[in-house]
């Protein structure tokens, strides 16, 4: 898996848009070596207006889904509606979650961190373009390849962040 497999972004729509408006800018811009498949790209919802037609495609969204990202801002925890339906969706599909802290964190912030992934394994990394895209080439194997026996919360050691010229 990688950048280039089809990524799914949970994240709250009223908040948290500007992270994947800027996401989404990375991959545009020619000098900028981001790119994501971005499977809300791939269909459009029409109805907004309605849950069942929105869960609906959104279900057919995961269908193409190779790895999921969830955007963590000050209230995503509390989003119940979609937020939430969408990560228990991510976690009955057995897809591999990068939790992207829009404070900077490097670990699990359990203050913001949505309670259905706090004990899973999900990687939990800053939002910064080259720690998410070192994440999203290297994560999702790594998922598939530790077995049932690892759980809870990962992050990267501040080698790996060393490595990407992200010294903090």
């Amino acid at each position: 898996m990688s950048s280039q497999d089809t990524t799914y972004v949970i994240f709250d729509g009223d908040k948290d848009k500007w992270a994947y408006a800027r996401m989404k800018g990375w991959g545009a811009l020619p000098n900028i070596d981001f790119n994501f498949i971005n499977v809300h790209d791939l269909k459009n919802i029409r109805d907004w207006s309605q849950p069942d037609t929105v869960r609906r495609t959104l279900r057919e969204r995961f269908r193409i889904t190779d790895q999921v990202i969830v955007l963590i801002g000050e209230l995503t925890r509390y989003h119940h509606r979609f937020v939430r339906w969408e990560i228990v969706e991510a976690l009955d599909r057995d897809l591999p979650i990068i939790a992207v802290n829009l404070n900077g964190m490097r670990g699990m912030d359990s203050d913001l961190c949505p309670p259905a992934i706090r004990t899973k394994y999900v990687l939990h990394i800053p939002f910064r373009m080259r720690i998410i895209k070192y994440a999203l080439d290297n994560f999702p194997s790594e998922y598939y390849s530790r077995g049932n026996a690892r759980n809870g919360a990962r992050d990267y050691s501040d080698a790996v962040y060393e490595e990407l010229g992200l010294f903090e």
